[in-house]
């Protein structure tokens, strides 16, 4: 039989018995289904790029006139700060201490970071939180006195950096259902060189690769009701899964509200996560943090020659955002191809559409076109337990120290293109695709034993569709 035609009777197949779930009263969110037929991740967003750019193209439908904007805020992701006095005065001011130069030293081409490729090599495109027990005055996570909340390995002339940071790993073996073995690599942390003394004995730390920003806008649009529908903080429904949302401090309009990036969903908008970023990973002072990222302890910090007050001003913090917010999303590839449509179809009855909802649609959005689209993000943007192998031990607001925001996988089968590497997870212990999914647990438990209990051949569609989105 014809290739098309037996495309076709697929899908009636499986949208004749959804309808027919529907109308006995089955529970199951539309969002939970994944299109098997649509390439669209974006919507009229959505870019057919599959080389290193896949990540870096502007939203397909964002009209010609923005474009100017967006390249003015694509040269601001990609300079390099310098420090101050320098002759350019509209890019100085890094450090005192800082991580990198730039936004893309960590999120090379718009894509995802990685751990060091060797034991004992410094970080280039991940870092370590701080926190010590306690909140701050906004229900945050309480900054260490001496090193602040996050670690910055590099000073500029005459200011020390604040110490390093080295992974080493033990390698765990085990065994699908079947037989076949595999290991996982768990990672262990150690901090030397530290310029102001130990760490002390309550410190609680976090390490974090950066993540893919492209599609970030549209994440940003999704309507907050939508959100707040998928949660179910008290497993009302009983099927083990507890998403809840994170209620965060939003510095831009001075309130609570609900948390969507990050990899706790600790921040609320783009416009709060880029100038956060800019503070803590390159010393950049915006509007929004205005004050220099040193401790009362960093004196000689404190003390620097700065790039003015603040060194980003808002027109560069805002063409910065709006480059990020209309980034777009790859299309889905091989979206007919019979091995992709079965592996999707093992993705639901596993039970990982549960948390990495397929579908949704945005709302109104201030860019008109982020608005009303019908994407397939694959996250619900909610906290999920994902048992102790997982956990960080430092909670975030409302977030626990084993709960992780569910992570969006659209674009993940071409971060080997673009980043060249395969690291997965929020800090790139897993090496492929199924390590990350055998490193699930708590909520996850299930499905990751489903994935384990899989034939070679099923295992081998589930990662084939996912590697296809």
């Amino acid at each position: 039989m014809d290739k098309r035609y037996l495309v076709i009777f697929a899908l009636i197949y499986v949208s004749f018995f959804s309808l027919i779930g529907l109308a006995k009263g089955d529970k199951t969110d539309a969002s939970d289904s994944v299109v098997l037929s649509n390439a669209l991740s974006g919507g009229q967003t959505t870019v057919f790029n599959t080389s290193r750019e896949a990540f870096a193209k502007p939203l397909k439908n964002l009209p010609t006139e923005d474009l100017r904007d967006f390249t003015f805020g694509n040269k601001m992701f990609n300079t390099k700060w310098v420090t101050a006095p320098a002759s350019v005065t509209s890019l100085d001011g890094s450090g005192p201490v800082f991580n990198r130069m730039s936004c893309a030293a960590c999120h090379f081409k718009d894509g995802r970071g990685r751990p060091p490729h060797a034991e004992g090599e410094p970080f280039k495109s991940m870092l370590i939180r701080f926190s010590v027990p306690g909140t701050d005055e906004h229900g945050g996570p309480k900054p260490h006195p001496v090193y602040g909340d996050q670690l910055n390995e590099n000073g500029i002339n005459g200011i020390p950096g604040e110490g390093k940071a080295m992974i080493f790993y033990e390698e765990i073996s085990g065994t699908y259902a079947d037989g076949t073995p595999y290991t996982l690599r768990k990672p262990a942390y150690k901090f030397m060189d530290m310029a102001f003394g130990d760490l002390g004995a309550d410190i609680m730390y976090s390490p974090r690769v950066a993540p893919g920003v492209y599609g970030s806008g549209l994440l940003e649009a999704i309507p907050e009701d939508t959100i707040m529908r998928w949660a179910d903080p008290e497993d009302a429904d009983g099927n083990g899964i507890s998403g809840k949302a994170n209620k965060v401090w939003d510095a831009v309009h001075n309130k609570h509200t609900l948390g969507r990036f990050g990899w706790k969903a600790n921040v609320p908008n783009l416009l709060q996560q880029d100038a956060g970023a800019a503070l803590g990973d390159i010393g950049i002072t915006t509007n929004l943090f205005p004050d220099q990222n040193c401790t009362d302890m960093q004196t000689q910090c404190a003390d620097a020659v700065d790039g003015g007050q603040p060194e980003m001003s808002d027109k560069q913090l805002e063409k910065m955002t709006f480059y990020v917010r209309t980034l777009a999303p790859p299309a889905r590839r091989d979206v007919d191809d019979p091995v992709v449509m079965r592996g999707a179809k093992l993705f639901e009855s596993a039970g990982c559409a549960s948390c990495h909802k397929p579908r949704v649609r945005t709302g109104g959005h201030e860019i008109d076109a982020l608005s009303y689209q019908d994407i397939q993000p694959f996250t619900d943007l909610l906290l999920h337990d994902m048992g102790p192998e997982l956990a960080d031990g430092r909670p975030d607001f409302d977030a626990s120290g084993s709960e992780w925001r569910t992570a969006p996988l659209w674009g993940i089968g071409l971060v080997e293109v673009v980043n060249k590497h395969t690291n997965f997870l929020h800090d790139g212990r897993a090496r492929t695709i199924e390590e990350a999914i055998l490193w699930h647990g708590g909520e996850a438990e299930n499905a990751k034993e489903a994935f384990k209990s899989m034939q070679k051949d099923d295992r081998e569609g589930l990662v084939r569709f996912l590697n296809s989105l």
